[in-house]
């Protein structure tokens, strides 16, 4: 797959996230939109370490790689603030539509005028291996984040296993209290007993 045709898929997959985000209600709105930001992430990653510095040297596209480095930083920030929300509220859904309308105009200037311009300045070699540069970091990206996600529930576990066990070390350290209680209880009755019975046989 050459550089271009796989941005195109990620742009195309985000566009479907937007549209998916504007019609969810509720908690599904974050769902939906922890989706955009994980595409979003790991576009802007492969893109900032393998494709812009490849477009940086040559002349016809070097004004508009720089543009689109400060567009990120926009689409960064706003990430940053929309995923501190627990609902979303209309605030929350005016700077999502704000986010929806910088990464619309940042993939129309990519389509229609970056990835022309760099068309021309790169080779189809170099083209087709920047495609699987950005292929295999992706790859590499989603098995790492997958790996984190199953740490973390493992970690989740372990930690629910750690308290139940020790709840049932409280639970049976406070039977054995109870019974050697009760039994210092009997002993002590026993004798009191004993000693009573004493007293009558010297009568």
């Amino acid at each position: 797959m050459d550089a271009f045709n796989l941005l195109k898929a990620d742009h195309r997959k985000v566009e479907e996230l937007f549209e998916e985000l504007e019609s969810a209600d509720g908690k599904a709105k974050l769902r939906v939109f922890e989706q955009i930001k994980t595409e979003l992430d790991l576009h802007t990653h492969i893109e900032e370490t393998i494709f812009y510095p490849a477009l940086e040297k040559p002349k016809q596209t070097h004004e508009l790689t720089l543009e689109a480095y400060e567009e990120h930083d926009v689409v960064k920030k706003l990430l940053q603030e929309l995923s501190r929300a627990k609902t979303p509220t209309e605030e929350w859904e005016a700077k999502a539509k704000v986010l929806q309308e910088n990464v619309e105009h940042h993939v129309e200037e990519e389509e229609n005028e970056l990835f022309k311009k760099a068309s021309s300045a790169l080779s189809t070699e170099e083209i087709e291996t920047l495609g699987e540069q950005m292929e295999s970091e992706k790859e590499r990206q989603q098995r790492g984040a997958s790996k984190k996600s199953s740490g973390k529930k493992s970690a989740k576990k372990s930690a629910s296993k750690t308290k139940s066990a020790s709840t049932g070390q409280k639970r049976a350290r406070a039977s054995k209290k109870g019974a050697s209680k009760s039994s210092s209880k009997s002993s002590g009755s026993k004798g009191s007993r004993s000693k009573k019975s004493a007293k009558k046989s010297r009568r």
